[in-house]
């Protein structure tokens, strides 16, 4: 059995061919090796990377206190010179409205607020959020103000170029009025891709196969890049903005724990990060202050007590 599965995956593996076409906004696009595009290391740039963490400190059906974590760290010459740090507790409920069930959230920021409770109300059967035929989930809104509070923090840089963790394609209804405030020195890297070629196979590992030695870019339309930031790189990203910050980022792509992926926003990543430790001390903390929050928990918590159970 374990022969058979490994055979299928080795024949998927292989199907590696400059034939392929890959499957972008509903169109076939033709691998042109004329479209990789060679980049060369530069430096002497301001480079802010901004990515956001978040936890949910207390989810019910009706109700979810989140707190949200936002972070910039500004490089020159591969040097940190300054940071942007925001955080907000985020508390939505369930509210019926139109014949409809929403989700209507108030905001509590430890510093400046960033975005509006009104651009996160939102129905629970809004496609942007919903499961599939069921409605979404409540805690699906902290998605939403973590992402808007990202591009907002993001509009408020002063420097060359400002680099996004994941795509600058909108997802979340009220998305697109964030993304149009943004500079126009702004791009983002996606850490992974759902793109496919028409065989099958993966874009971002079939232009490693086929690309040349050395950094690149490989272009798939206007704003779209496949990019390699490292000769010894084995991951190619996604990435969506102007190539002009490509070769200021090539400095910055020198980790050795991940060849090819900006410093920047492993950096960014771990400072906004919110850690088990922090989400435990704060849930202990509002149930020790609201001891009534306690059966309400008991409505979402069956998974934990069987994953409890060894």
């Amino acid at each position: 059995m374990f022969q058979k599965i490994s055979q299928a995956i080795k024949e998927t593996l292989n199907t590696f061919s400059a034939e392929d076409q890959i499957l972008f906004n509903n169109k076939t696009i033709s691998i042109d090796k004329t479209n990789f595009q060679p980049l060369s290391q530069k430096e002497n740039k301001t480079i802010a990377f901004v990515d956001g963490g978040q936890a949910e400190i207390i989810s019910t059906g009706n109700f979810c206190l989140s707190f949200i974590r936002i972070f910039a760290q500004t490089f020159q010459n591969n040097k940190k010179i300054s940071s942007h740090k925001n955080e907000f507790y985020l508390f939505t409920k369930a509210k019926w409205v139109n014949d409809d069930l929403h989700y209507e959230s108030q905001m509590f920021p430890l510093n400046e607020k960033l975005i509006n409770e009104e651009d996160l109300f939102i129905s629970s059967n809004h496609p942007t959020i919903k499961n599939g035929t069921e409605r979404a989930s409540i805690s699906k809104v902290s998605n939403m103000a973590r992402r808007f509070a990202e591009l907002s923090l993001a509009s408020k840089l002063q420097v060359d170029f400002i680099i996004l963790d994941g795509t600058l394609t909108p997802t979340f209804q009220n998305e697109d009025q964030f993304l149009q405030k943004l500079p126009k020195n702004t791009s983002a890297i996606a850490k992974s891709s759902q793109l496919f070629t028409v065989s099958g196979n993966s874009p971002s590992v079939l232009l490693n196969k086929l690309g040349p030695i050395g950094c690149w870019s490989y272009q798939l339309n206007a704003q779209t890049h496949f990019i390699k930031l490292h000769q010894q790189a084995k991951h190619v990203f996604r990435f969506e903005g102007s190539t002009e910050v490509l070769p200021y980022l090539i400095p910055n792509s020198q980790d050795p724990l991940f060849l090819g992926y900006p410093y920047g926003l492993i950096f960014a990543d771990q400072f906004a990060r919110i850690t088990n430790q922090e989400k435990s001390s704060l849930k202990t903390k509002f149930l020790l202050q609201i001891p009534e929050i306690k059966d309400y928990l008991s409505t979402t918590n069956a998974h934990d007590i069987l994953d409890s159970i060894s």
